[in-house]
């Protein structure tokens, strides 16, 4: 996946617009001895109760002063729509609570609550000036959209599903790191894209059990829904295994560890999305089966790449497959594919004799080395199909020219156009399949800048990425746009030691934050980079 040698990203575009004045909305007359009414038609004594730091004997409300409309809420991501309205807004006060409205929604109110400072009700049909309510709304629509209404002192958020719930609160949390006041009105906030992602590559560099949770943490206050993990590599397999431990690399997360962070990632909405790497970059599997290492018509192993001509392979991949099925219950599974180094080869049919005799006896005179490395991915395909699991594959895993296809529901994880036989994109999308974007000219953080790969900036992202730009700078025809299901900031540890874990958190956090925006929201931001920037500065 990072890999190939790619061309320097294009010349850096900078704004120099200054933070406008208002970027955030203040509300006026709180924490003050005058009280103010409100437009909502709340009481004296419950618009005095609802205002942070006064208490039911603060001074009621004067008639004879009003508040202008409320300002939309900025966020990270910008919230879709606000309609304003005329009132102090919210702010979380000692003593106030967070309740639901069905018991499902006890985790999403127990973290709100803690991380306001407000008591946790429990589920309760009753409402208190001051309370924040979550509630699941019924029927259908959008499981990750919600709505949230602040008025008469109040908030509450709903949705259809538990998800768009929890990303109401997520907008809570930063309206009051934001500016302190939720402002009045109504949001109505849903994504463009289902997908909305970070890889982490934990093969060649291992990341610490707590380091992960961070970016999990992380992850939810930004909206993301995805973590992959990349932990079988030619440098290292990273997870403890109980079918194979010989396999296993002595730095490795252990399985009490990745049910942690994959708990933890529940709980905030975040699927995480494991990857085995095969039939290459299989170099640490194959350490401990030298058997099954690939080898020339010379004898010459051939590095990373596993003997797909023979039956004892695809058991061995199957084995961890059906493994870890049960340790990542997620709906979505990445195969890998890519890179199959006995394809590289001018004649992979007189290099690789084996696999050419493999191919005809599966699948006709005819078949070539091609064909075999289809059937080995529609394969592994089955095998998590039967856990339930969507498959995906990197898209230079997708051979162009053969008799066997890859299998339909395999969804294209599209992150370079310099791949065997490069097609463009559209060459994928036209063929009906579902595609996600791991653009290497944007979202790929190489540690160490090898070959001619530099860090992503957040403000080239932000300025310059949308979801339909699949491969290079070009954007891919706006009928494609339903096809693309979202995208992935992909970080690679080809230099492991280029940077300390630390360092990687410091380096990717402007990119999470521009591609979620960029995901969440298909307008052209409103704000201009310096004003985004600054708003990440403040929440935090």
């Amino acid at each position: 996946m990072s890999q190939h040698r790619r061309r320097a990203p294009a010349k850096k575009v900078r704004h120099g617009q200054a933070l406008a004045a208002g970027a955030v909305a203040v509300t006026i007359g709180l924490g003050v001895g005058v009280g103010l009414w409100a437009s909502g038609g709340e009481s004296p004594a419950d618009s005095a109760g609802s205002r942070a730091g006064t208490s039911a004997a603060a001074p009621s409300p004067s008639p004879t002063r009003s508040y202008p409309l409320s300002q939309a809420p900025r966020t990270i991501p910008a919230v879709r729509s606000h309609t304003p309205a005329r009132g102090p807004g919210w702010r979380p006060a000692s003593g106030e609570r967070v309740v639901v409205g069905d018991p499902g929604l006890a985790d999403e109110g127990r973290l709100i609550a803690g991380e306001l400072g407000l008591a946790y009700g429990g589920e309760k049909n009753d409402a208190r000036p001051g309370d924040v309510r979550l509630a699941l709304s019924g029927g259908g629509g959008n499981a990750e959209s919600y709505t949230m209404t602040v008025r008469d002192g109040r908030v509450t958020i709903s949705g259809p599903a538990e998800a768009g719930v929890f990303y109401g609160t997520r907008t809570l949390k930063q309206e009051v790191h934001a500016g302190g006041t939720a402002p009045e009105g109504v949001v109505k906030d849903e994504p463009a894209k289902p997908r909305r992602g970070l890889m982490l590559d934990i093969a060649r560099k291992p990341y610490p059990a707590d380091w992960i949770e961070d970016r999990v943490r992380e992850l939810g206050d930004l909206k993301y829904n995805e973590l992959g993990l990349h932990f079988s590599d030619d440098q290292g397999f990273r997870i403890q295994s109980d079918t194979h431990p010989e396999i296993v690399s002595p730095t490795h997360l252990t399985k009490a560890q990745v049910k942690r962070i994959v708990d933890l990632a529940a709980a905030r909405h975040i699927t995480v999305v494991p990857e085995i790497d095969s039939p290459g970059h299989l170099g640490a599997v194959l350490a401990a089966h030298p058997e099954l290492q690939l080898r020339n018509a010379q004898g010459v192993p051939t590095r990373g790449a596993i003997d797909i001509s023979k039956d004892a392979s695809g058991a061995l991949l199957d084995d961890l497959l059906d493994e870890y099925a049960g340790l990542f219950p997620g709906a979505s599974w990445h195969l890998g594919a890519d890179e199959y180094q006995a394809l590289t080869a001018s004649s992979p049919s007189t290099a690789y004799p084996q696999l050419a005799a493999a191919a005809r006896a599966a699948y006709g005179s005819g078949a070539t080395v091609s064909d075999l490395t289809t059937g080995w991915l529609n394969d592994r395909a089955a095998t998590v199909r039967a856990h339930d699991r969507t498959p995906r594959a990197w898209n230079d895993g997708f051979l162009r020219g053969t008799s066997v296809q890859a299998a339909k529901e395999i969804e294209v994880a599209y992150w370079t156009g310099k791949e065997i036989g490069a097609r463009q994109p559209a060459e994928y999308l036209g063929a009906g399949r579902k595609v996600i974007n791991y653009n290497d000219e944007y979202l790929y953080y190489v540690l160490g800048e090898p070959l001619t790969f530099v860090y992503p900036t957040g403000q080239r992202i932000y300025e310059q990425w949308t979801p339909r730009v699949l491969r290079g700078t070009q954007a891919v025809p706006a009928r494609y746009d339903g096809q693309i299901l979202g995208g992935s900031l992909a970080v690679w540890g080809d230099r492991p030691n280029a940077q300390t874990p630390e360092q990687v958190a410091a380096g990717i956090r402007m990119p999470l934050r521009a591609t979620v925006q960029k995901l969440w929201d298909p307008r052209t931001p409103a704000l201009s980079w310096t004003e985004f920037r600054a708003l990440a500065g403040k929440l935090g």
